[in-house]
C-alpha cells in the first residue's frame, strides 16, 4: 500500500489500513481539514466547493466521502460528476466558489486515486496554503454543523459545455479554419474523462471525423494511463489504418496532451507545448515559462519571437507562480501540459487541442511536417528507486560537488548544464522515486549522459 501527502492533496493506492493506503479514513481527514481551512478563510460568506472526478472505478465512492465531509461542515457542494481537472479549475471561477476538489490520480495506474485541492482562484494550493491546511488535520479542531445547517448539494453537469464554450470564444481558436481543414482525428481517451470531453470538444470545433479508441469512461484502463510513446502504439495503428490526420491522447484527468502524426510517429509530448507556444507567440509576443525538466526547445522558440524564457521547479503550482511573476503569455510542462492564462492558470489538454488544431490548420502542413519545423533534440527520462535509508539531500549535495565546474541550478533538486546538454535530478512529486532526465541532440547521447549520472549516483549511494 502507498500513501503520499503533498501541499496540494493526498494520493495513494486503494485498500489497506488507514495511513498506509488511501483509505476512507484518510480521505475524510483530508477533506474535512480542507473544509475547515476554507471556512476559516471565508468567515464572512457561505463557502462552496466544486468537485469532480476522473473515470476511475473508485471515483464515485471517494466523491461521496468528500461531499459528505464538506457538507457536514456546512459547506455547499457543486458536483460536476465525471469531469476533467481543467474543467473543475474553471468551474471554481465560473461558479464563484471558494475552492475545488478533483478526485484523480492523474497518470497513476487504476488502483490509485487522489484528492487535488484548489483555492478560490481555481489553482492548486500554494505551499503556504498547504501548511495552513495542515493545522486542521487534528480531529480535535474539527467542528461539524447540526443537520439543519448541513451544506447544500447541487449536481452540475453543464461545466464541461461551459469549458468548451470558453475555449471557442478565445481569439486564437479558429473553429472555421479547423472545419475547413476537414481533419480526421483519432482519440485515445484511456477509458476516463477524456473519452467524453475530447470528442465533445472536437465536435464543437468542427472536426470532420472522430475515430474513438478507449473512449468508454468505465475506468478500466486498457493500457498504462501515462501518455508516453510505449503506451500509444494502438493509437498509432488507428491513425495509420484509419487515414487520420493525427491522433490525440490524454491522461485520465485531461491535463496532459500527446499527439501522434499521420504517419504513426509521435509528435513528442515535449513538443506539444513548443508547437502551441510557437502559434501563440506568433500572434501575442511575450514571455514563456516551463519547468526545469522540460526541453530547451521552448527557450529557442521564445527567443525567435523576441520573448524571454524562464524555468521553474517541477509542478503546476510552481510553473504558475513564475508565469505570473514573468507575465508569461504561455507556459506549462514538458509532459504535454499546456497553461494558457488567457483562459485560466491550469494545465489544460482541451485548450491545448484547440490551439494546436488551429495552428495545424492555418499552417497548411501535415502533422509530421509541422513537427519537422522544430528541433530534433532528444530526452532520456529515467526513474531511480532509492534505498529506504538514503538521504536524498546529501546525495544531491555530493553530486553537485562532483560537477562543481559546470553551471547548475538548485531550485528543484539539481540541474547541471554541459554546454547545450543538460541533466536534471529531482525527487518525484507523485512516486517514491527520484527522476533523472537528460537532453541532447541525439537519443544515444542523452541516454549516455543519463547513464553516466546514474552511475555516479549509485557510486555516491554506496559510499554513503
Amino acid at each position: 500500500m502507498t500513501l503520499i501527502q503533498s501541499i496540494s492533496g493526498i494520493r495513494g493506492t486503494l485498500g489497506g489500513r488507514p495511513g498506509e493506503g488511501l483509505s476512507p479514513v484518510d480521505i475524510l481527514a483530508f477533506a474535512t481539514a480542507y473544509g475547515m481551512w476554507l471556512k476559516d478563510r471565508n468567515r464572512e460568506q457561505q463557502s462552496k466547493v466544486v468537485i469532480g472526478r476522473d473515470g476511475r472505478v473508485s471515483g464515485p465512492l471517494i466523491s461521496q466521502i468528500v461531499s459528505g465531509g464538506l457538507r457536514a461542515l456546512g459547506i455547499d457542494v457543486i458536483d460536476a460528476g465525471l469531469s476533467t481537472t481543467p474543467t473543475v479549475e474553471m468551474g471554481v471561477i465560473e461558479r464563484k466558489a471558494q475552492g475545488g476538489v478533483i478526485i484523480t490520480a492523474s497518470h497513476n495506474p487504476a488502483n490509485w486515486n487522489a484528492l487535488k485541492l484548489l483555492n478560490e482562484l481555481g489553482e492548486f494550493m500554494t505551499a503556504a496554503q498547504g501548511k495552513q491546511m495542515q493545522q486542521w488535520m487534528d480531529p480535535g479542531r474539527l467542528e461539524f454543523e447540526t443537520a439543519a445547517n448541513f451544506g447544500k448539494y447541487t449536481s452540475d453537469d453543464g461545466l464541461l459545455s461551459l469549458h468548451i464554450e470558453r475555449i471557442l470564444e478565445l481569439p486564437l481558436v479558429d473553429a472555421d479554419a479547423i472545419r475547413s481543414a476537414g481533419f480526421a482525428v483519432a482519440v485515445d481517451g484511456i477509458n476516463s474523462s477524456g473519452g467524453v470531453a475530447v470528442p465533445c470538444l472536437l465536435d464543437a470545433l468542427g472536426v470532420s471525423s472522430i475515430l474513438p479508441l478507449h473512449c468508454e469512461p468505465d475506468g478500466l484502463f486498457r493500457h498504462d494511463p501515462e501518455p508516453l510513446p510505449e503506451n500509444l502504439q494502438q493509437l498509432s495503428e488507428v491513425v495509420v489504418n484509419g487515414n487520420a490526420h493525427l491522433g490525440l491522447a490524454v491522461d485520465p484527468d485531461v491535463d496532459r496532451l500527446a499527439i501522434v502524426c499521420e504517419d504513426g510517429e509521435m509528435f513528442g509530448e515535449e513538443y506539444t507545448l513548443v508547437a502551441v507556444a510557437d502559434y501563440v507567440l506568433s500572434h501575442t509576443p511575450g514571455n514563456t515559462v516551463s519547468n526545469l525538466s522540460s526541453t530547451r526547445a521552448l527557450a529557442g522558440v521564445s527567443r525567435a519571437h523576441g520573448g524571454k524564457h524562464s524555468y521553474s521547479a517541477v509542478g503546476e503550482v510552481n510553473v504558475v507562480e513564475v508565469m505570473k511573476r514573468q507575465k508569461a503569455v504561455i507556459g506549462g510542462e514538458g509532459n504535454g501540459g499546456v497553461i494558457y492564462p488567457t483562459l485560466h492558470y491550469g494545465r489544460d489538454a482541451l485548450v491545448g487541442i484547440a490551439l494546436f488544431l488551429t495552428h495545424l490548420a492555418k499552417s497548411g502542413l501535415s502533422c509530421s511536417r509541422l513537427r519537422n519545423k522544430y528541433p530534433r533534440d532528444h530526452l532520456s527520462k529515467n526513474k531511480i528507486r532509492l534505498p529506504a535509508n538514503a538521504d536524498l539531500a546529501d546525495m544531491i549535495e555530493a553530486l553537485g560537488r562532483r560537477y562543481s565546474g559546470f553551471p547548475s541550478d538548485r531550485t528543484d533538486g539539481l540541474k547541471i548544464w554541459f554546454a547545450e546538454d543538460w541533466v536534471h535530478i529531482r525527487p518525484s512529486n507523485t512516486e517514491a522515486i527520484i527522476r533523472l532526465y537528460a537532453e541532447s541532440d541525439s537519443q544515444s547521447r542523452a541516454d549516455h549522459l543519463a547513464g553516466k549520472i546514474g552511475r555516479d549516483i549509485n557510486e555516491i549511494l554506496k559510499g554513503m
